[in-house]
Parts: structure tokens; sequence; C-alpha cells
């Protein structure tokens, strides 16, 4: 047994959530193509490198596809996240440099999320976490995106009284405004060309270093923190499935 495989409890949890098949041609084993999927993310590895006991690289990839274009991964982030926290929410993003593969994908009319930055060809990761540093809501942009682009797609399911940490990237009166009209408490560090100085608790700010220490443990996935998939969606889908791992881990280390 790999150490990147699913433990015990993590598979307890997910293969309730996993797609039945009462019919037609059994598929192969969900826990060891899991497993296979999770060796790639997490050791960075080209899918023709996984290891024989996972059987082929090809069965892994097209689970992993064909998954993500049916919603599974995002449709299993939701289910394990359904017990967050969400009396504080913090909001940030990390910037992830793009390997010469990931650009060579055709451009027609999707969006890669690749761009360029003082990094090279980067992609940004935008992430909301809980008050345990645990993602709840997750999004991409191309490398040279302003943050608070994609302010409105993760700020827009805010719960009443939940105070929001930002730093001065997100300090725009629009974000203000979504976030007070769902009830919401924006503690946002404000520019220092603000004329109007809104209400900020520099000890509530101090919170923000558990996005910090998560963007620390989402780039161990090397699949993460690198991005060689092509499209957008596929590098998404991992991102999303480091995140369950997270999350499974967190729930185990509480049991």
């Amino acid at each position: 047994m790999s150490r990147y495989d699913l433990t015990e409890f993590e598979w307890r949890i997910i293969e309730p959530l996993l797609p039945n098949k009462p019919r037609g041609v059994p598929r192969v084993d969900d826990r060891r193509v899991l497993n296979g999927i999770f060796w790639v993310l997490r050791s960075g590895a080209p899918w023709c490198d996984l290891p024989e006991r996972y059987g082929p690289g090809t069965t892994c990839y097209n689970r992993f596809t064909r998954w993500r274009r049916a919603a599974v991964w995002e449709r299993l982030i939701d289910a394990i996240k359904s017990s967050y926290d969400g009396n504080i929410q913090m909001i940030d993003s990390t910037s992830v440099r793009a390997h010469q593969q990931a650009a060579t994908a055709k451009t027609g009319d999707r969006d890669h999320c690749l761009g360029r930055s003082r990094g090279g060809l980067t992609t940004k990761i935008h992430v909301v976490v809980d008050a345990r540093g645990l993602p709840i809501r997750l999004g991409l942009t191309a490398g040279q995106a302003h943050d608070g682009k994609i302010a409105d797609f993760l700020l827009d399911h805010l719960g009443s009284r939940t105070i929001v940490l930002a730093d001065k990237a997100y300090d725009a009166d629009r974000i203000r405004e979504l976030i007070e009209d769902q009830g919401a408490t924006p503690n946002i560090s404000p520019k220092s060309n603000r004329r109007w100085k809104p209400c900020f608790s520099k000890r509530l700010y101090r919170e923000r270093n558990l996005i910090e220490r998560f963007f620390s443990k989402l780039k161990h996935f090397r699949r993460v923190a690198t991005r060689y998939d092509k499209l957008a969606a596929n590098f998404l889908a991992m991102v999303q499935l480091a995140s369950v791992r997270l999350w499974l881990r967190a729930y185990e280390s509480t049991t």
C-alpha cells in the first residue's frame, strides 16, 4: 500500500458518494482507480508512469476525465464540505506556474485560465476557506487577472453574520456591498489611498494566516503546485480532489 492511497476511514466516506452503476458491464474497482488518481495528484508524475498496482494509466485518466465531465468531483467536495464552519470566511489567491506542456492546448472558444505574469505563464487558484482553514469554494483565472474579478462568484453564498477576511486586493466598494447585502460583514484591509476608512479589526485579520497555511498544504500535491493539465477544467478537478483529501484528513484527525 502506497502512502498516497486512501485510508480505510477515507474510503468509508468516499464510497457512498460515488456514482452507482447497477446495470451493464461492471467497472474497474473504484478504490484502485481512485488510488491511482491520487497517486498522480500527489506525485505529479505523468499518467503513463502510474505503477502497475493501479492498473493501466489510461483507465485512471479516462475515469478522472469522465467523472470530471459528469461533475462527480464537484459533487464529492460539496458533500464533504457540508459541515463547514461559516462564522468566519477568508478569500485569497495563489499563483501556480504552468509547465510548458500545459500551454499546448488548442485555444478555440475555451478559456484555459492561462496568462502572463511576473512568474511567466501562470494560473491563479482562488479560494474561500472557513474558520478552520478548509476550502469551501474554489475558482481559477489567468495569472494576470485581478483578484477582485472572481469575487462575485466566490462570495455569493455567504450566511448572515458571517465575517469575511480579505486583503487590500479586495478593497472595492462593489465587493463590500456584495458582502453586506447578504447580511455579512467585510473585514477587509483598506487601501492607503482610500478617503473613507471603513471599520477594520487587525485582531481578526491575523486569522488570515489559516488561508496561507491552506495554500502551503495544497501545494504538497505536486500536480497542483505545478500545472501540467492543458484544460482548466482538468486542473480545477485536481484542485478539487486535493481539497477533498485535506477535508478527509481533517475529519480523520478529529475522530
